[in-house]
Formats: C-alpha cells, structure tokens, sequence
C-alpha cells in the first residue's frame, strides 16, 4: 500500500495511515547514512486498571497528530546492575526506523525483540540504535513487551482473563500491528523477519512453535535462546500467590481475592521482589516470573503445552531460521559465582544441579547422581574442581543454560523442519567493544564474549564508541549487519561483499557446521559439537530430547545411550 508520506526541509516527516497521523524525523547514524525514524508510535491500549496483567487490547484511532519523535519510556523494570527502578507501566510503543518511504520495491521488514530474563529491557534507541542497520535498505522495527511480574502473572481461574504470557501476548499484538500497517512506513508486511537476543530469542522460538505466530513472519533468528531452554519454560507456581504475600496479603490462595490484592498495589511492588525458593535457586531458576504453559486455553493463549512437545507441528517448520550463540555464554553468570563462590562447591557436593531440567524431572535421584558426575567429569576431566575453576565452572553452565538447549532446538529442525536451519557461533573477542561481557565482568580483566555480546555490533547504544572504519570491530558491524539484512531481504545470510564465504544449511549428517564469527569469517564444525553429543546422550528417548517419538525421525547422528 502506497505510503501519504509527506517530508519538508527541517527534517519533519509525517505519515498518515488508518490510525492517524504521525510526526517523525529525517536523521543520520553515526556513519552518515540518511534513514527516517518514528518512534513511540502506540500499538495497544496502556495495560492499565481492568487491563493490568491482561492481553493487550489494540490501539484505536487518534486524532491529531501524535508526535513520533522520541522514544516512550521503557516498561516499568528494576535494572538487574544497579537495582533502580524504571520505566513505566504504560508501555506498549513501537519505533520503525526506515532506509527509504518511497522506493520501487517495498523494503524487507526486521522486527526485533529485546532479552533481560523476561524481568528487565527495553526498545529505546540508547541501547538499540538502529545506525548500523540503516546502511541497507530494510525497515527495522523495535517495541517494547511488559516484563516480570507486570507481563507474566498467571492465575489458574478462567473468570480472571489472566491465564499468564501477556509480555508474549504483546509480542503478537506488534507482529499483527506490524502486519496491518508496515506497508505505510515502505516495509513488505510478507516479507518480515523476526529476531531477538536471549529472552528475545526465546520468545522468537516461542512465536515460532505458537499458532498465534503463524504468517505473522516469513524467517526468524534465535541468538542465544530458545523455546526449549529450561528459564524459557517456568513450572507452573503459585507465584502470584506469592507476590501477594511478599507484599502482606494474609488471605487464602484464592486467586480472585490475590487478583484484587495486587490490582491495589502501586506498581513498582509488582517488580521489586524476592519469591524464588531456596530449592529453586539451588537449581539455578534465575527470576520468577517468564513464559508458562498457560493453564486453561483461550483465543489468545500463546503456549497451550510444553514447547518440546509441539516442536514436530509447529508451523514454522516450513521457514527458514538462523540459531546460535556466543562462544562464552557462561560468562553472564559470572557476577554470580564472584559474589557466591559457594554455588561452584554446592555444584560439585550436588552434581544432580547440573543436569538438565527435562532428565532431572524424569529420573530417579540415583539417576540423577550418576549423570551430574559424568557432566562435571565431562567438563573438568579427573581433576576435583576447587574455588580456582571459576571459568570452567562457567562453562559448564554456558552450555547448561544456553548451548545445550540450542543444540535441543537444532536437532528438533532437523527432524522436522522442511527448509534451512543456519547454525553461528559468535566468538569476536575486541578488548573494550563486547559491551555485556563489560556490563557482567565490570572492571576485571576478563576476556572472551560472553552472552549478549553480538549486540554490540548490531545496535549503537550509548555506551558504545564509534568504530573506526577499517578496523576490526568496525568489520565486524559491517559483516554481522550485512549477514542478517542479506538473509531478512532473500533468505540467505551469504554476504560476499564483506566476506567471500558460503554460509551452508546444517544437515543431518553434518548437524553441527556452521559459521564461526572470528577475527575471519568460518564456515566449519564448530567447536563443542562432542561436548553437545555428550549432553544430548542424557536423554531416555528422541521425543524427550527434541519432540522425535519416530525412529524415523532421529536419524541426523549417534543413537542416545545410556553410558552417561
């Protein structure tokens, strides 16, 4: 649909589409490149009053026009580094930021979605510029989604409408806003491609294996999450029940009367809080509040099961998806283990920890005994770790909480999927541009690339130095951004403008090659495919590992055993 677009010479721009009219502005990213930008455009009702806790209601028409100008404030959070509270409750904007408003062809949509443990984040241009995108010709589009308490409170009665996942319910409500109204801003609403980092990675898998993500994207990519992760799958709890009494309710767990508790409370209540239990951060559970399977079905329920067990018909086996993470994941748990060494010894007088969630829930507890000793013999060989192994401690928890339920997520794509699964690993290691290996090692001399840490070179925020063109961290921009535009413009991530590499689908017999983001560009077996082979060996059974309950279907390597 043709754009009524209008621009004048002070860097106003206005759009007009069904919605209303909107002011935005011309700009220039840090590298010159022109772009236009509209950001705190609302797509849904402020969740406020009757509709806190709820799905998000769609935004109805304005008159006037809105001032699209400047970003809305983050959703109302406690910064997981300093503990200030943030943000607001009335939250649910959008940015779109586009190369062009008029060209011959509408331009390929990205749309992202932020991590922060489903309890913090946001989509401001401060810590999501989109300067390095807009070299190419695409629409990016960020939004914020209510986190912790406020986007994932959950209650079993149906007469609530509170059922939980109403961060993800927001997610849907972007795509479908993005869907209905990308075409105003240039964008191709059939050509859009969904992407997020952590939390945000896992939500995009989510979406993936959700019916109320179907059509809503043509391809996706997963950095350093997924659906299947175990802190992307939280047990339902009485949290709720919870939450009220950490706040002094002394009533019975009536979920009406806890409703009606919490409705009363002022906000920030609702994100200041201390519920896990000591057994539950014994088994490293790392919030309280993310995506549940939802209790009772409903027109907008999001995760009707456990997301393993809706890997094999999941409509999103018909696109394309890149996967992959950082080659140091464990280093964001690395504040954790400084501040409670006491965790690297209660993991080796308890090595069961260690064991993935979905075997630890179905074995026995001798079961569970022998296999966190074969994991912890896996990672530190015949060698007792002590309070120096602090960096293989942290690699052995890269892979339980991040890598080994990515790898889950590959191997149920090459089961099931029918187009290309990509496969990358992040391992560009600059001494003072891996922006979250900063934020999570603070002033200690600690180098690899730790979680989160591709962002640096996808997003300008402001706590990042302007790369020097020719060197290497300025490469990296180059090759990361072009990978990710090339693949959201065709679907294929080659980019040999800045690397003459052919970046190949994984196979099932070749099910762990893929891209290693070096200093150069690799396409090869990655590293810790026999370490991953080892961790899937856990498993009683393909459908427990990845959703396969066909023989047929779990032909891509090794037999499981049941050595470890």
């Amino acid at each position: 649909m043709e754009s009524t677009a209008s621009v004048n010479d002070e860097t106003e721009c206005r759009i007009n589409f069904p919605l209303g009219e909107i002011r935005g502005r011309q700009c220039k990213s840090i590298y010159d490149h022109a772009y236009f930008s509209f950001e705190g455009i609302p797509y849904a009702q402020p969740p406020l009053g009757e509709l806190r806790f709820r799905a998000p209601e769609p935004i109805t028409p304005w008159k006037g026009v809105k001032d699209c100008t400047k970003c809305a404030s983050k959703p109302l959070q406690q910064n997981p580094f300093n503990e200030s509270i943030e943000g607001s409750e009335d939250c649910l904007y959008l940015n779109v930021y586009t190369k062009r408003l008029k060209s011959e062809q509408p331009l390929p949509v990205m749309v992202f979605i932020y991590g922060g443990s489903f309890r913090s984040g946001e989509a401001r241009r401060e810590s999501y510029g989109p300067d390095y995108f807009m070299h190419d010709d695409i629409v990016l589009v960020t939004f914020n989604y209510r986190v912790c308490a406020l986007g994932f409170l959950s209650f079993a009665d149906p007469a609530l409408k509170i059922p939980g996942n109403a961060g993800l319910k927001d997610q849907v409500l972007t795509l479908k806003w993005v869907k209905q109204y990308i075409s105003y801003f240039n964008g191709d609403p059939r050509n859009v491609t969904l992407f997020g980092m952590s939390a945000g990675a896992a939500s995009t898998h989510i979406l993936m294996l959700s019916e109320q993500g179907r059509d809503l994207f043509k391809r996706a990519i997963a950095m350093s999450g997924s659906a299947l992760n175990y802190w992307a799958n939280m047990p339902q709890t009485s949290m709720a029940y919870r939450l009220a009494k950490f706040n002094g309710y002394t009533g019975d767990n009536i979920d009406a009367n806890v409703l009606k508790f919490l409705n009363k409370l002022d906000p920030v209540k609702l994100v200041v809080h201390s519920l896990l239990t000591k057994e539950e951060q014994r088994k490293l559970y790392l919030f309280a509040f993310g995506p549940i399977v939802e209790p009772y079905i409903d027109e907008s329920c999001v995760i009707p099961e456990r997301p393993f067990k809706m890997l094999r018909r999941a409509w999103s086996n018909k696109i394309s998806m890149i996967i992959g993470g950082a080659s140091s994941e464990g280093l964001l748990m690395y504040p954790v283990l400084k501040k409670n060494p006491d965790i690297m010894k209660l993991l080796y007088s308890e090595p069961s920890l260690i064991v993935p969630e979905d075997v630890y829930n179905a074995n026995t507890s001798k079961e569970n005994q022998r296999m966190g000793e074969q994991l912890l013999k896996l990672h530190f060989g015949d060698k007792k770790p002590n309070d120096h192994s602090l960096f293989k401690y942290l690699d052995l928890l890269g892979y339980k909480i991040i890598w080994h339920d990515l790898h889950r997520t590959l191997l149920a794509r090459l089961s099931f999927a029918l187009a290309p699964t990509f496969l990358y690993r992040f391992d560009f290691d600059s001494p003072d541009f891996n922006l979250n290996r900063k934020r999570y090692c603070g002033d200690d001399k600690v180098r690899g690339v730790s979680h989160g840490d591709e962002l640096s070179y996808l997003f300008h925020s402001r706590d990042t130095r302007k790369a020097v063109p020719n060197s290497s961290e300025y490469k990296m921009i180059k090759r990361f951004t072009s990978m990710w535009t090339s693949y959201a413009t065709t679907g294929d991530p080659d980019c040999h403008a800045s690397d003459p590499i052919t970046w190949d689908a994984v196979t099932k017999y070749f099910n762990f090659q893929g891209v290693n983001m070096g200093p150069h560009l690799e396409f090869k077996t990655l590293p810790g495919k026999e370490i991953l082979e080892e961790w899937a060996k856990l498993y009683k059974n393909p459908e427990q590992l990845c959703g396969a309950n066909k023989e047929e279907d779990y032909n891509w390597g090794e037999p499981l055993a049941s050595t470890i």
